[in-house]
């Protein structure tokens, strides 16, 4: 007589994958522990705002310290946690970007989570999937490296866009759906997505949609000379930047509950009607420039808003400067806009077209 074997597969709730651990290896992930998280209020006191702010100051300093020759990199980075965004990091190999990753997030005790992107990479490969258990009989979750706070997707352009497709939930509504269960991802969840952007053999350009998820496009070029000297000095006398990561953020820079107070002070940086009505006329006239093909889009406008909070933060001020706009204005916008192929084969780079946008909008006084 032959027997079957029913399978019973139960359904995976969002209990069931929520929680401040990592099942897989039991990794604390910041915003997952149920603890209160800061927000909303009134703004603090100007001496309470820079108690709070300066701790981006320390961040900052910590991975100067790591990380050499790369300071535009650091802030701009910066601006990408402040802001609650993600980063798409393009730069020839061996220039520090997953360093610069890796460091940040060991500066606020986040948890950091790094895959590398292949043809061969199953999107399951970063969500996670559900496996039956043998000795239970039930489906059990597998969680994927995207249940983290940190997560470096590097050389993503080597994937195929079913697989940069798992990164665009998470991204934007930072939750994943597994097995049809949506589950939520930690309140602090940044994505720092790498390009290499002198090799394009066997690479899948990401999608206009994608690229417009990520609040800026960092370059990292080669450093300076002296600052190539300085770091050929420290790793001849044995302090390697992996070195001084170990040693010099073996403790954290911001202790328990002062990432959830740093991010609720960014949120609450004024933005005047003019600094607002400025950032509106700098999209729109991005989509009227003769060059430009398609201008930025509205996600764009509220980006540069939020990153610009960021860096009036950063530099612990409580109000936005249009200075803070300008020197945002490339890299939240440059990856977002395309040009006129006319205009492309005559050799104009993106860039100038944004200077020329900034140049033709008035500046509020």
């Amino acid at each position: 007589m032959s027997t079957t074997m029913r399978l019973i597969v139960p359904r995976l709730t969002e209990d069931d994958f929520l929680g401040g651990t990592d099942r897989m290896n039991e990794k604390r992930i910041l915003g997952l522990d149920g603890q209160a998280q800061s927000g909303g209020g009134a703004m603090q006191s100007s001496g309470a705002f820079a108690m709070i702010t300066s701790g981006a100051r320390r961040i900052r300093e910590a991975l100067s310290r790591v990380i050499v020759g790369q300071n535009e990199a650091i802030d701009l980075a910066l601006v990408t946690l402040l802001a609650g965004g993600h980063a798409l990091i393009e730069g020839v190999p061996g220039v520090g970007k997953t360093l610069l990753v890796k460091a940040l997030a060991r500066a606020v005790a986040g948890d950091f989570q790094r895959i590398q992107f292949t043809p061969d990479l199953m999107p399951a490969d970063v969500t996670g999937t559900s496996v039956f258990d043998l000795r239970t009989q039930e489906f059990r979750l597998v969680r994927g490296p995207i249940f983290t706070n940190f997560l470096l997707a590097d050389e993503i352009n080597r994937a195929p866009a079913k697989t940069q497709s798992a990164l665009l939930e998470a991204m934007q509504e930072r939750q994943v759906t597994i097995d049809r269960a949506t589950c939520a991802l930690s309140s602090v969840f940044v994505v720092f997505a790498t390009q290499n952007p002198i090799e394009h053999q066997g690479t899948y350009p990401l999608p206009e949609a994608q690229k417009d998820r990520f609040l800026v496009k960092i370059h990292m070029d080669y450093p300076a000379a002296e600052d190539e000297n300085e770091l050929a000095r420290l790793v001849a006398g044995g302090n390697a930047p992996e070195r001084r990561l170990a040693e010099d953020l073996r403790t954290p820079v911001l202790q328990s509950g002062e990432l959830e107070q740093l991010l609720a002070a960014t949120a609450q940086v004024r933005v005047s009607d003019d600094i607002s009505g400025y950032i509106v006329n700098l999209a729109r006239q991005t989509r009227q420039h003769p060059a430009v093909w398609i201008g930025a889009g509205p996600r764009a406008t509220l980006a540069l808003l939020s990153a610009s909070r960021a860096l009036a933060a950063l530099e612990e001020r409580e109000f936005v400067l249009p200075e803070d706009v300008k020197k945002l204005a490339a890299p939240v916008l440059e990856h977002r806009m395309l040009l006129r192929p006319e205009f492309e084969m005559e050799g104009v780079h993106i860039r100038e077209v944004i200077s020329a946008v900034l140049e033709a909008v008035e500046v509020p006084r």
